[in-house]
C-alpha cells in the first residue's frame, strides 16, 4: 500500500486501541494491542506521517531510533536492592526506568497528554544484546520491568533488508504479534501530501512530467545511487530558502539532496527554466486581476509542458494566499477561545481589572507551546495560533502600563484583528476568482483548469475556505470537469513528456 493509506490504516488502529468501555477502561487489552509494524524503502515518509497523526489526533508523540540502543539504554541499568523473605534478607538485582518508558512519562508531564504514540524507527536493526528483550516488549510493551503506560500505542518501522545491510530478519513469533503493514513509494499519494504541505511548485511540476524520478534506487560501478521522497522534500525547503535569502539554487545544492547524478541534472535545467517561466508570467499580477493581453497570449501559445509549469506556479500562489487566510481565521478561533476563558474566569471572580488574568494566560500559553514544540507536537498551524493568542495578550497587558486592563479593551484589540482578517479572506477570495478567470480566458474549460480545480480539491485549507466563504467559479467547474476521464488523459500526457528536450 502507498503512504497515504498506511496512514489511515495506523489512524483506526489507533481509535480502535482508544476506544474505552463504559467503566472508562480500554476495550482492547494491552496484551493484545498489537504495534503497528511500517516496512518499506528509507525516505518514503514513515516517520513523518507518525508526526501527522499525533499533530491530528492531539496526542503525545515520542520518537526513538532503536539502532542507537543497548541493553542497558533500552531495559535500564542494574542496581541492588536489600529485601527480606521468610525472614531472611537478600541482595536483589533491580532495574532502573528505562529511558525510552521515562521519556513516555516526561512527555505526559510536559504536555499534559495521557494518551500517545510511542514510535520506535529501525526496529529491526535492534543490537544483537536487545534482540531477545524485543520479543517480550512487542507483546506486552514492557521493557525490564517497566510498561508503557496504557494509552500509548506502540508503532515501529524498519527498512527491508535490501536497502540496510544492518537488518535483522524477524522469526515467526516476532511477526506473529505485529500489525505489519508495508509501504511502497507512490508519486500521486506523495503530491496529495506535497499539495497540502506547500512543496516548492518546481518540484511538483518536474515530478509531473518526471514521475520515474520520484523514487529511484540504483546501484552503480560507483556505488549506491538514490533519490527519494524525503530529498525532494528536503530540497523544497532550501530551495523556498534559498530564494527568500536571494541566495543561488544550483547544480552543486540540488546534488546535495538528489543523489542521483542524471536527476539532479535534469531537475537543475527544469529549475532554471522554472524560473525563467515565474519572471515572464508576473504571477502576482494575474492574482490581483491585472494581466495583460500579452500573458494571455503567451499563456494560450505555451507549449504543454510550460503550460504544466505555469499551472503549477499560479495553483502554488493562489493555494499559498489561500492559506494564509485559512491558517489566520484558525488562529483567529484559537484565540477567541482563549479570550472567552479569560471572560469567564474574571466574571466569576467578579473582576473588572483582567491584567494579572491576562498575564497569567499568556504565560500558560507559552510554556504550553514549549511544551508541545519540544515533544514535536507542534505544526505550524498550531504554532502560528499559540503565536498569536499570546501575542495579543501581551501587547494588552503591556498597554495598560499599570492603567489597568478591561475585558473590553481586549475585546476591542481583538475586534481590529478581525477586521484585519476580513480584509486577508477578501484578498484571499478575489485572487482565487482571478486566478480562474485568467484560466477561464486562456485555456477556456480545458486540462489546465483540471489542474487548478485538482490542487485545490487535494488541499485541505483551500477546501475549508471555499466551504466556508464559497468560490462560484470553483463549484461550476469541479461540476463541469469528468475527473476520471479527464485526469487519466492529463496523466498520459505528462507522462510522455521528456524534459531533454528542453536542455
Amino acid at each position: 500500500m502507498n503512504i497515504s493509506q498506511a496512514k489511515q490504516q495506523i489512524e483506526r488502529s489507533m481509535r480502535a486501541y482508544l476506544a474505552k468501555d463504559e467503566f472508562g477502561a480500554y476495550r482492547l487489552p494491552a496484551a493484545r494491542q498489537r504495534p503497528v509494524c511500517l516496512i518499506g524503502a528509507p525516505g518514503i515518509g514513515k516517520t513523518a506521517i507518525m508526526e501527522q497523526i499525533a499533530q491530528e489526533l492531539e496526542v503525545g508523540f515520542v520518537s526513538y531510533s532503536m539502532t542507537h540502543h543497548t541493553r542497558q539504554s533500552a531495559l535500564g541499568l542494574p542496581f541492588i536492592e536489600r529485601k527480606t523473605y521468610g525472614g531472611v534478607e537478600y541482595d536483589v538485582s533491580e532495574y532502573t526506568m528505562s529511558e525510552i518508558i521515562a521519556s513516555v512519562y516526561d512527555t505526559m508531564e510536559a504536555t499534559g497528554r495521557h494518551e500517545g504514540i510511542l514510535f520506535l524507527d529501525e526496529i529491526n536493526c535492534v543490537s544483537e544484546t536487545l534482540t531477545p528483550a524485543m520479543l517480550q516488549f512487542l507483546q506486552y510493551k514492557v521493557f525490564g520491568r517497566h510498561r508503557v503506560p496504557d494509552g500509548w500505542i506502540v508503532v515501529t518501522a524498519g527498512n527491508p533488508p535490501e536497502y540496510n545491510r544492518t537488518v535483522h530478519d524477524f522469526d515467526m513469533a516476532t511477526w506473529d504479534r505485529l500489525k505489519r503493514i508495508d509501504v511502497e513509494p507512490d508519486y500521486q499519494a506523495w503530491r496529495d501530501y506535497a499539495v497540502q504541505t506547500g512543496v516548492h511548485p518546481a518540484v511538483l511540476t518536474y515530478l509531473d512530467i518526471e514521475r520515474g524520478d520520484f523514487y529511484r534506487v540504483e546501484t552503480t560501478v560507483d556505488g549506491m545511487s538514490f533519490v527519494t521522497a524525503r530529498g525532494w522534500d528536503d530540497l523544497s525547503a532550501v530551495i523556498k530558502l534559498y530564494e527568500e535569502e536571494n541566495l543561488p539554487v544550483d547544480d552543486l545544492l540540488i546534488g546535495q539532496y538528489l543523489q542521483n547524478a542524471d536527476v539532479a541534472k535534469r531537475f537543475s535545467v527544469y529549475y532554471d527554466l522554472f524560473s525563467k517561466y515565474r519572471s515572464d508570467y508576473r504571477i502576482d499580477r494575474i492574482l490581483e486581476g491585472e494581466a495583460d493581453e500579452e500573458t494571455l497570449a503567451r499563456a494560450r501559445a505555451a507549449g504543454f509542458d510550460e503550460r504544466v509549469s505555469f499551472m503549477g506556479l499560479l495553483a502554488d500562489a493562489a493555494i499559498e494566499r489561500v492559506r494564509g487566510a485559512a491558517t489566520e481565521e484558525d488562529a483567529a478561533a484559537f484565540t477567541h477561545e482563549q479570550l472567552a476563558q479569560l471572560r469567564d474566569a474574571a466574571c466569576a471572580a467578579g473582576e473588572d481589572d483582567v491584567t494579572d488574568r491576562a498575564a497569567d494566560a499568556a504565560r500558560e500559553l507559552r510554556a504550553k507551546e514549549a511544551a508541545e514544540r519540544a515533544a514535536g507536537l507542534l505544526g505550524d498551524n498550531k504554532r502560528l495560533a499559540y503565536e498569536r493568542a499570546t501575542g495579543l495578550l501581551e501587547r494588552c497587558v503591556r498597554d495598560a502600563q499599570g492603567a489597568g486592563l478591561s475585558f473590553d479593551d481586549v475585546k476591542g484589540r481583538f475586534g481590529v484583528v478581525l477586521d484585519e482578517l476580513d480584509i486577508r479572506i477578501g484578498e484571499a477570495s478575489d485572487a482565487l476568482d482571478a486566478a480562474f478567470r485568467f484560466v477561464e480566458e486562456a485555456f477556456g474549460e480545458g486540462r489546465e483548469m483540471l489542474l487548478l480545480v485538482t490542487d485545490l480539491s487535494v488541499n485541505r485549507h483551500s477546501m475549508a475556505f471555499i466551504n466556508d466563504h464559497g468560490c462560484e467559479r470553483y463549484f461550476a467547474h469541479n461540476a463541469a470537469l469528468l475527473f476520471d476521464e479527464r485526469g487519466n488523459d492529463l496523466a498520459d500526457r505528462i507522462g510522455k513528456l521528456d524534459l531533454n528536450d528542453e536542455a
